[in-house]
């Protein structure tokens, strides 16, 4: 997505301009001058500058000068491009659907494009000064079989690192690149925090990140596993991505021109497990929870918000409907996601509070001012619905619990993967692993032959796939019922 110019002749946002914004904007209370970099972000999107970036503003504005973030993106040149002219500097903006206040961020130093200098990225990360790594990199980024929680050594980028490790493409050959420099410069061991929907994240990034060493350098692998710390994260905050009308809204505003600044909603939370060898900033302060387990956190939010986030898309995809709220508006989809959440609910650990946290969720999912696509949340489903959906359904099947709303949530997403709507429109899949799958003909196939094909994808249903017979049945009735009555007559069939 390119950041359009917006076409109002307004002076830019900068710190030379800062003074000049209207006296209800927020702006950096601190001397950025005076800022050194402690942390590396690697996949730098709307959702770290919406959630970390304003963590650690805040830390700034408090003091603790030494957490400045360098941000990289390993792909795109958009964010830099946007935000490099304002000094680095951009909006945020926290919308609840009623009023909306504005903050410019001035937490990042500066934005690497990783393709166009990997030296660069390669330095910032074996910078002494830098201790922690944040990721928001998605799923894919992981380029692992999350189903098996194995790396994809075949991947043509991963060959590539392994040729070629002085210019890397990925989190793992960056990671290592730069772990070898700190280990022979006697550099402080870094710790990373992967901030992406995985269950057990750190630990899964960092057997990746051995599994990556030890084909090229077995003592490095085990340096890994024995120094290198990487908390368990969970992150919750709703991101859309930003529209051409919030640029020109929040540009109004400003009365000063913003090229990407960032809309979100008001709730946030930010679990981390409490391993930080090296010290950190104070997040706490800003409401940040420091825990020594994270898991059953990051099961609910996982589970809850991004597994009906994960069907409300595939409904929206199938039904034409754009946005989370626009699905959650239909009160037939909206008692369906009930019904999922109360089927889930018994796959949660007792440490949380299900019931709670949903009602919550009701209120988010309703918010119509954050404008969350169905489109964008189905990108790379088929690497989401391992951990989304997958999971908690074969912990309730094995256990003989009430599972008809999570099969169908399953069933949801297989036939969002069809070539065209239930208006005959064609559907948006921008998921290349999916695309790189021969994925059956949903319109010529009964759907016995639909589901026997999908539970070959071993991305999504692992080796096992078919193994169990009457869970084949079950989600064959699921999908059946939605083949022959549609989204709504599914629905309908199971509440």
């Amino acid at each position: 997505m390119t950041a359009p110019k917006n076409p109002q002749t307004r002076p830019r946002l900068s710190m030379a301009g800062l003074a000049a914004l209207p006296e209800d904007i927020i702006r950096p209370a601190y001397d950025r001058a005076a800022v050194t970099p402690g942390i590396v972000h690697l996949g730098i999107g709307a959702f770290h500058r919406a959630h970390q970036a304003v963590f650690i503003d805040d830390c700034l504005g408090r003091g603790e000068t030494g957490w400045g973030i360098i941000a990289a993106s390993l792909r795109s040149r958009d964010t830099r491009d946007a935000i490099a002219p304002q000094d680095q500097l951009y909006t945020y903006c926290e919308r609840n659907g009623e009023s909306e206040s504005l903050r410019v961020i001035g937490s990042i130093l500066e934005t690497i494009v990783a393709p166009e200098d990997p030296a660069r990225l390669i330095a910032a990360l074996s910078d002494p000064r830098v201790r922690i790594v944040t990721l928001t990199v998605t799923e894919k980024g992981y380029l692992a079989n999350l189903a098996e929680r194995r790396l994809l050594s075949d991947h043509p980028d991963i060959r590539h690192d392994l040729e070629h490790p002085d210019r890397p493409k990925t989190i793992h050959g960056y990671l290592t690149a730069a772990i070898r420099a700190r280990r022979a410069a006697g550099a402080v061991p870094l710790t990373l925090l992967s901030c992406d929907n995985l269950p057990s994240n750190g630990p899964v990034l960092k057997a990746l990140l051995a599994e990556f060493a030890a084909k090229s350098d077995a003592d490095l692998a085990d340096y890994i596993r024995e120094t290198i710390a990487a908390p368990c994260v969970m992150v919750d905050r709703i991101v859309p991505a930003t529209t051409d009308e919030d640029r020109a809204a929040i540009t109004g505003a400003l009365q000063a021109e913003d090229a990407w600044p960032v809309v979100a909603e008001p709730y946030f939370r930010w679990v981390i497990e409490d391993e930080f060898p090296h010290g950190r900033p104070a997040i706490e302060l800003s409401g940040a929870e420091i825990v020594t387990d994270v898991e059953p956190y990051e099961h609910m939010k996982l589970r809850m918000l991004n597994g009906a986030h994960t069907a409300i898309a595939a409904i929206g995809q199938i039904t034409g409907l754009a946005t989370v709220a626009d699905v959650f508006a239909e009160p037939r989809f909206r008692r369906f996601i009930d019904r999922y959440w109360q089927e889930v609910d018994p796959a949660l650990s007792p440490q949380v509070d299900g019931p709670t946290y949903v009602a919550g969720l009701r209120q988010r999912f309703a918010n119509p001012s954050l404008k969350h696509k169905a489109v964008q949340i189905a990108s790379d489903a088929s690497q989401k619905v391992p951990q989304r959906i997958l999971a908690p359904l074969r912990e309730l099947f094995a256990a003989g619990k009430p599972s008809d709303a999570v099969f169908l949530a399953l069933a949801l997403w297989i036939r969002s993967c069809a070539a065209h709507s239930e208006a005959g429109e064609a559907i948006t899949i921008h998921d290349p692993a999916f695309n790189a799958w021969e994925a059956p003909d949903q319109t010529a196939l009964p759907a016995e032959a639909v589901v026997a094909q999908f539970l070959t994808f071993e991305r999504v249903f692992g080796p096992e796939g078919a193994a169990d017979p009457a869970f084949t049945a079950a989600l064959t009735a699921a999908y059946r019922s939605l083949s022959e009555d549609g989204v709504a007559g599914a629905i309908d069939r199971i509440l």
